[in-house]
């Protein structure tokens, strides 16, 4: 099954984080999110990574920079969400979450 990329920002629900599923320094994941005009729940963190880069600034440091999530939902699709620690927009308002790509439905039963 071939993954549609979308690139767009999503919008956590605020009282609907899961805390208990991050680590030390993660960010905490929404349970649930609005994208475009639909809300969307997570059912499921399939896995999960980090990526990170060099200082920006000259030192030897690196920096996470992204962490990732490939999630199923509660309507069986798949999505790669992320979460962005440094991206600002030029009018000064960080977007933090992501939903870079998606699949269609997983449909199970008998055939």
């Amino acid at each position: 099954m071939q993954a549609h990329f979308i690139g767009e920002e999503i919008h956590p629900l605020a009282e609907e984080f899961d805390y208990s599923a991050s680590a030390p320094g993660e960010p905490a994941i929404p349970r649930k999110f609005k994208w475009r005009q639909e809300i969307i729940e997570i059912r499921l963190i399939l896995r999960k990574w980090k990526s990170s880069s060099g200082c920006r600034h000259g030192s030897r440091d690196r920096y996470v920079r992204k962490h990732w999530y490939e999630i199923r939902t509660t309507d069986n699709r798949v999505m790669t969400i992320y979460f962005d620690r440094q991206f600002q927009n030029p009018h000064g308002r960080k977007r933090r979450w992501w939903l870079l790509s998606m699949m269609a439905p997983v449909v199970s039963g008998p055939r």
